[in-house]
């Protein structure tokens, strides 16, 4: 890739890139004025004018007048996107299969991708004045307007931070500032450093897991950190943070949702003094740029966010963190599907520093990848607390009678908890009231008609709602086919569990948790406070409440309606019900109080729950990886798949066809196989009928060439209206 010099004043022929769903650059004249790769620019496109990314400059040779169009301006002076991220960037878009254009300003913060000067963001911290301490201290405010001053404390927070640990601060930000109490401020924190007197001392196993990765050095080491739920992953994550920022590098933290920042954020603010940069979709557009320019800047010591932070500028780096590698949730899923862990090893790689990719429960990927010799595993078999882990009592439920989907034992092990004065979790992964809606007269069941699955009842609003397509309407009174009053609603969802529950335990609170009582911003963190605060109580919730908290005195957890994900179609879903059932059993008996976990189901011999139960992760991983190794799976091979959908049947089953007709025939050496196309396991879907092609081999390299010959085809196919087509690479979603 060839600089242009500033002092050079000949024109360059520009590589720009637009944000299209194309896998081409355009070529731009810099008509004589500087400008590096990595620097936005406004170019004229067709009638209209657009902003692209300069991915490459090469100097002046001769050109036909007129058949290359000059660009109009230089937004940057210096580049947003660096050279290393730039280049990984590329490297990105040419293995998930992405269109160069997307990916880069997919990349960037939306505000960042309009004609906009990125000096028009200027950073916003806010910090409570001596009359503001007073107030705080004295507690003469309440509501938001103390939470507020109790949050700042006596330190600047920025808009960002504040916006991930109290959602919608600003209403009593506007009341203190009038009052004199808060004021805005430029200040920034001085060199990064520890807190004194804020780290705990290290059990035998986090100081040799420490010791190992602070003697591998400086350069590319990707480490998997494998400890059980509560063993202190996240204080070691701490202490090499505190090495990172003692020799002046930048150090990057990934968590896999965005109910997991705010207690993450909390962790660092207590024992650092740095500045953090926040990155995740709930920021305001503004608040999301200030904090990636800070990242880009090198003034964020720490960069700490969900998926999309991983494409955060890093010209200090020094480490990457990822915990709770193994969730589902850092691979994208819409759009440009790329996979955060991933990406962010091929950025380690090329900024040359260490990688810590933390679970309890590895990915079978990461696992391989640690059995190949080429990550280093270090473990923590103990909690802090030297409390053993909780016993797991298994519960056949076969020919037993169910109160609401609760077995007789679970409900006197409830009746225990509560009686203790302790709290319990009962995790149930299916959300509503019940879900499905029956006519026992007629057998008639509400169904979508867009997706033809059942819809779930939401006895509480009185709708029906698929989950699939989100088609909602109101629940009949009466059978719509034979006008019986015979509905009953059959199964259980959180909703109906926190109601039976709710009338069983009228004292206590029950606190449903899921993505229907979240919706409200900062809702998730509301009723963690509740629970933190101690005192008997009920949770019920889906996966939501599997990751990452820490509630003292919640020492029962059952685990009800496992049994669906023993017989998915999907190959993923036993390493992903292994994950599952130790990460819920992990949130019990975390502090000094003893644990114990209750799971109930109908097949108590499946292979799977009979390895996980005796021989723990480890054995049902290996249960996992024996069998995907005999079936030719991932990761001992790799896969493509190819999505289609359209509100026509034949229009889909065209295209697919054609598209199979475009793929080169595999050799003989049967380094590619292909399956299908056929219909997806939900083959109708929001009115759209879908279908699948899927590409295996058992060598990378195979793959890719295969892709990169068949893509070019596919672009160039005739593209139906209303045809949606995709391409996912090492897909982790097969439904």
């Amino acid at each position: 890739m060839a600089f242009m010099r500033q002092s050079d004043p000949a024109p360059a022929i520009l590589k720009v890139a637009l944000p299209l769903p194309l896998r081409q650059t355009f070529d731009y004249l810099s008509n004589g004025i500087p400008v590096q790769p990595g620097c936005r620019v406004r170019v004229p496109f067709g009638r209209s004018r657009r902003v692209g990314i300069v991915v490459e400059t090469a100097m002046h040779a001769a050109v036909v007048a007129g058949r290359i169009k000059p660009i109009e301006a230089v937004l940057d002076a210096q580049p947003l996107l660096d050279a290393e991220l730039l280049a990984n960037l590329g490297r990105a878009a040419d293995y998930w299969c992405g269109a160069i254009g997307e990916v880069l300003f997919g990349a960037l913060s939306r505000a960042l991708r309009e004609d906009r000067a990125p000096t028009d963001f200027t950073e916003e911290r806010w910090r409570a004045t001596a009359a503001g301490s007073a107030a705080r201290d004295a507690r003469t405010r309440r509501g938001g307007s103390a939470a507020l001053l109790q949050t700042l404390g006596d330190e600047a927070f920025s808009a960002s931070e504040l916006d991930t640990l109290l959602p919608g601060w600003r209403a009593a930000a506007r009341r203190l500032a009038g009052a004199g109490l808060i004021e805005r401020t430029q200040s920034t924190a001085d060199a990064p450093h520890a807190r004194d007197g804020g780290a705990p001392v290290l059990n035998d196993e986090q100081a040799d897991a420490l010791a190992t990765l602070l003697s591998a050095g400086e350069g590319f080491h990707p480490f998997l950190l494998q400890g059980v739920t509560g063993s202190g992953k996240t204080e070691v994550y701490l202490r090499l943070t505190e090495r990172t920022l003692q020799q002046g590098h930048q150090a990057l933290w990934l968590v896999p949702e965005i109910g997991l920042v705010p207690q993450a954020l909390r962790r660092l603010r207590a024992r650092f003094n740095a500045r953090i940069a926040v990155l995740h979709s709930n920021l305001a557009e503004g608040e999301h740029a200030r904090a990636w320019l800070d990242a880009r800047s090198g003034e964020a010591a720490i960069v700490l966010g969900t998926r999309s932070a991983v494409f955060a500028p890093l010209p200090k780096a020094g480490l990457i963190i990822v915990d709770e590698e193994h969730d589902a949730s850092y691979k994208q899923q819409e759009g440009f599907r790329y996979h955060a862990r991933d990406f962010a090893l091929m950025r380690a790689q090329s900024l040359g520093v260490p990688i810590v990719l933390g679970s309890a429960t590895p990915s079978l990927e990461t696992l391989a990848n640690v059995e190949a010799g080429r990550f280093t595993r270090l473990r923590l078999h103990r909690r802090v607390h030297a409390r053993p882990p909780s016993p797991v009592h298994v519960l056949d439920v076969r020919g037993l009678k169910l109160a609401h989907g609760l077995a007789p034992a679970l409900l006197e092990a409830l009746d225990a908890c509560i009686a203790r004065g302790e709290q319990a979790l009962v995790f149930k992964n299916r959300r509503g009231y019940a879900p499905v809606l029956l006519c026992h007269a007629c057998g008639w069941h509400a169904v979508c008609p867009k997706c033809e699955k059942p819809l779930t009842l939401y006895r509480g609003r009185r709708q029906l709602l698929c989950h699939h397509c989100g088609h909602t309407e109101r629940a009949p009174g009466s059978c719509p086919n034979c006008r019986a009053d015979a509905l009953i609603p059959q199964g259980q969802g959180t909703e109906r569990l926190e109601e039976a529950l709710s009338a069983r335990y009228p004292e206590v609170p029950v606190l449903r948790v899921d993505r229907d009582s979240t919706r409200r911003r900062n809702a998730f963190e509301k009723l963690l406070d509740r629970l933190a605060a101690g005192g008997p109580a009920i949770l019920v919730g889906t996966q939501m409440l599997a990751k990452g908290h820490d509630l003292p005195n919640l020492t029962t957890v059952a685990i009800v309606g496992v049994d669906e994900g023993l017989h998915s179609v999907d190959f993923h879903a036993g390493e992903r019900l292994a994950q599952l059932v130790v990460q819920v059993a992990g949130r019990a008996g975390r502090a000094d109080k003893p644990g114990a976990v209750w799971l109930q189901t109908h097949e108590p011999e499946h292979p799977l729950l009979t390895t996980l139960l005796r021989g723990g992760y480890d054995a049902a991983a290996a249960l996992q990886l024996g069998e995907r190794m005999a079936s030719g799976l991932p990761p001992f091979s790799h896969m493509a798949l190819l999505r289609a959908e359209c509100a026509q049947r034949d229009t889909v089953e065209g295209f697919m066809a054609a598209a199979r007709d475009a793929l080169a025939r595999p050799g003989s050496n049967g380094l590619l196989r292909i399956n299908g196309p056929f219909a997806a396991p939900m083959p109708l879907r929001a009115g759209r009928h879908r279908a699948q092609l899927l590409l295996e081999s058992p060598q990378r390299p195979a793959l890719r060439q295969a892709l990169a010959e068949w893509l070019p085809r596919l672009h160039a196919l005739p593209q139906p209206r209303g045809l949606r087509w995709s391409l996912d690479v090492d897909p982790v979603d097969l439904y």
